[in-house]
């Protein structure tokens, strides 16, 4: 059932195309099998906890590469053009809300080559398929099409078809969540340590210097494998073990894909509504819960840490201030406690006028303190100076929104990007007045865990990963 995308420039409407959707009942389905079934098509999985969605095809996509346009006002003014005259049934008040998913690299000038070669500075799909599911159990099966204007009411017939079709198929293949894997042998290559540690000691130069107070100074490392592994099945461990956590998958174009876990969110809109996280500081989550609950005392009070996340939150705060009303936070952050490891997070509520979208409220947050640095202009020239890589949409917006302006985005952190047989992971660390080059070292190679043990999940059986050992006693801060 593979499909292919009719692109809709930017540049101009979709003619006399309109959409058509239809929305069936499916609890008995699962994303696993969903995605697997996928395979050769483009794919994409986002999920937070019990609530999930997942998706396969493309009917069409919005895609930029004009680095001179404000690509978010661009992005949310073609996906209001397309959604503007959907084709529904006879005798329906309202097409189903049509979702848009992706994301955008971490810089607007980004140049799709490398290992982000398809992925362009934003890049977003409306799916021919999608199943949504929550911890109740219930499920829902959407398939769309792009038809001419004069097109008959057959065509949801002949859609409810193809959906009812695939529910029977996938319920008789059972839920694909566990299978036989092979192993994958395959080795690492890290960023040289001398060479990123003097960089480090370049960014507290320049703190010194006052030239910035704060850099999110990133490094890589590099997984080759005899052959590819699937990424839902990393994904699928990402999703097991990261429940708090926002988890995702992009595969824009088979074998090309983004996978990871997100520990934060920069922006949640819905009709009005803001939310958002401001996650800094970290300590481990310790063995037994009174361990747990002690090493969460003594993070609540760390000055470092409490000041730490302070200064993202009081941007993001100030950022939003300039359109809000009704900005609430937290009185004192609360702990919030992952897998293996436990942040300080203060929850961030707003409420935005009516004609703002998410679009427009990532445009004041993109890129937060965590994953760039302060003030955003100086950290975002030191960093394109001193990271040796491109960071492609690494740190960028990822997530999905609407035609009214509602959605989600998070930061793409803890990830990878695979490129048939390899995986580039990325980490970084906060650099500020105090930081030791060696500490930071240690830091992001934490952070590589979540991906490295993701990949072993799935078969991945590493000689070496160019990582000297790490203590699990020194967990990664939060951010990049």
């Amino acid at each position: 059932m593979q499909a292919h995308p009719e692109e809709f420039p930017l540049s101009r409407p979709p003619g006399r195309a309109r959409l058509a959707t239809v929305t069936i009942p499916a609890p008995d389905l699962r994303p696993e099998a969903f995605l697997r079934h996928a395979e050769g098509e483009e794919r994409g999985f986002w999920a937070r906890g019990d609530r999930w969605v997942a998706h396969r095809g493309v009917v069409t996509e919005l895609r930029g590469g004009d680095r001179s346009v404000d690509r978010f006002e661009e992005v949310a003014s073609a996906a209001r053009e397309l959604a503007r005259d959907p084709f529904v049934p006879e005798g329906t008040a309202r097409a189903p809300r049509l979702r848009f998913y992706g994301g955008f690299s971490f810089r607007p000038d980004h140049v799709a080559e490398g290992v982000w070669s398809d992925f362009p500075a934003w890049l977003f799909h409306v799916p021919v398929l999608e199943l949504e599911g929550e911890g109740s159990g219930d499920a829902w099966l959407r398939v769309r099409a792009l038809v001419d204007v004069g097109a008959s009411q057959d065509v949801f017939v002949r859609l409810r078809h193809r959906a009812e079709a695939l529910r029977a198929e996938l319920t008789a293949a059972g839920d694909g969540a566990t299978r036989p894997r092979a192993a994958v042998p395959g080795h690492g290559a890290a960023t040289d340590r001398a060479r990123w540690e003097d960089t480090v000691r370049k960014s507290l130069e320049a703190i010194d210097r006052g030239v910035i107070s704060k850099a999110v100074l990133a490094r890589t490392l590099d997984v080759e494998l005899e052959e590819p592994v699937d990424p839902v099945d990393v994904v699928a461990h990402l999703w097991k073990v990261n429940r708090g956590s926002y988890v995702f998958l992009f595969e824009p174009t088979p074998g090309a894909t983004l996978v990871g876990a997100a520990p934060e969110t920069v922006a949640t809109l819905r009709d009005g509504v803001f939310h958002a996280t401001a996650v800094a500081g970290s300590i481990r989550r310790g063995e037994t819960t009174r361990e747990q609950a002690e090493l969460a005392a003594r993070l609540l009070a760390s000055e470092k840490d409490r000041n730490e996340q302070r200064i993202a939150l009081d941007d993001m705060v100030a950022r939003l201030g300039t359109v809000a009303q009704q900005i609430r936070t937290d009185p004192q952050p609360h702990v919030l406690t992952l897998d293996r490891i436990q942040h300080l997070e203060t929850e961030i509520r707003a409420s935005v006028p009516s004609e703002m979208g998410i679009l427009d409220v990532l445009r004041l947050l993109h890129p937060t303190p965590a994953v760039c640095g302060l003030p955003r202009d100086s950290a975002m020239a030191f960093l394109a100076e001193a990271e040796p890589f491109e960071r492609g949409w690494y740190s960028g917006p990822v997530g999905l929104f609407d035609a009214e302006g509602n959605g989600i985005f998070v930061p793409a952190l803890r990830m990878g990007v695979s490129t048939g047989s390899g995986w580039r992971l990325f980490a970084g660390a906060g650099i500020v007045e105090g930081s030791v080059p060696a500490s930071e070292w240690e830091e992001t190679a934490i952070k590589f865990e979540p991906m490295l043990e993701a990949l072993a999940a799935s078969g991945v059986e590493l000689s070496h990963t160019g990582e000297a050992c790490v203590r699990r006693a020194a967990p990664p801060r939060a951010g990049a």
